[in-house]
């Protein structure tokens, strides 16, 4: 879909979605049917307590991970066939990668497509609704993002709650994702309306959890904290904690050095019983992933971020074994 055919992009007055959605409001209707995400088997969302953490650098790269650290997923007609021991598919099964589906709903700072060097591509539609954009040739990733929406890359989302929270609910009901194995949501930072209208949005699709993202320092385990307390309070279930940042790791002897504090991130996740998935270090390899937009797995694989990340990735998989109708 062309940017200027977005009628809530910036630049537009996105006024008739506003006052159709605070109409259904009032009328207290509700969406019940399947719609986009029937196909969707699990959604993770990314939160964090505070911006500046890495939110959407751990979004990104878990979204790969989970791409290129999933075992081949046996599919044959209507049945469901998980994998087998090693991977391997079942007899007369077809095998592919997990599908994974990456939605960027942090509106205000849509960093996504540049880290994965597909801005500037557009959104075009079909008949089921919007199609995101693949971010990889063999189409195992796919991405929506407001920032494909906007008319310039530097352009701000000046908008006030009603407005976010209906783009927010307009992105999962008319996104046509297709089949997905998995749903990665990158979120704004903090606890907001914008947050509540995600969860509330994507309640009805099926198994919802969150990946919450904190760096070592005391500040910041503090505003996690909050953001636990929000996840408890909304009912959402924490698949665990990721500590980003957790070291400098220097590119010439691999030393790593704690430049913040060190262990904030794993002592909450002790005091609070949230699983601890583990601790990303400041990777210049990492950075340098994201800057050019090429894949960690395949551009960087001595990154000491690397198996960090696809450690992160398996014991997701693990907790949530896949198989596609």
């Amino acid at each position: 879909m062309p940017r200027s055919a977005a009628p809530w992009a910036p630049g537009h007055g996105g006024q008739d979605l506003e006052e159709s959605k605070e109409s259904e409001q009032r009328k207290g209707t509700q969406h019940t049917e399947p719609g986009n995400l029937a196909g969707v088997r699990h959604i993770i969302l990314v939160l964090s307590g505070k911006g500046g953490v890495g939110k959407s650098t751990i979004s990104t790269e878990l979204a790969l991970a989970l791409r290129h650290t999933g075992k081949k997923v046996s599919v044959s007609g209507s049945r469901r066939l998980y994998p087998l021991p090693g991977g391997a598919p079942a007899s007369g099964a077809c095998a592919r990668l997990p599908q994974v589906g990456l939605l960027d709903v942090d509106l205000c700072g849509p960093s996504i497509p540049r880290m994965l060097r597909v801005q500037g591509r557009a959104v075009h539609q079909c008949d089921r609704g919007w199609l995101p954009v693949f971010v990889d040739q063999e189409q195992g990733i796919s991405l929506m993002s407001v920032g494909f929406l906007l008319e310039k890359p530097d352009e701000a989302v000046v908008w006030r709650g009603p407005k976010k929270n209906a783009l927010i609910k307009q992105f999962v009901s008319d996104v046509a994702w297709g089949p997905l194995d998995y749903l990665v949501v990158d979120t704004p930072p903090g606890t907001s309306d914008e947050h509540m209208a995600a969860v509330d949005a994507l309640r009805p699709y099926g198994p919802l959890g969150a990946l919450v993202v904190t760096t070592p320092q005391a500040v910041s385990v503090g505003d996690v904290r909050r953001e636990l307390t929000f996840c408890r309070k909304v009912g959402l279930r924490v698949i665990g904690l990721v500590e980003n940042m957790s070291g400098f790791v220097c590119p010439h002897c691999a030393e790593c050095t704690h430049v913040f504090s060190r262990g904030g991130g794993e002592e909450l996740a002790r005091h609070t019983g949230v699983p601890f998935l583990g601790s990303v270090p400041l990777d210049p390899e990492l950075a340098r992933s994201l800057e050019e937009g090429r894949d960690l797995a395949r551009g960087f694989p001595d990154s000491p971020a690397f198996p960090v990340l696809s450690s992160i990735a398996q014991r997701i998989l693990d907790e949530t074994p896949v198989g596609l109708r």
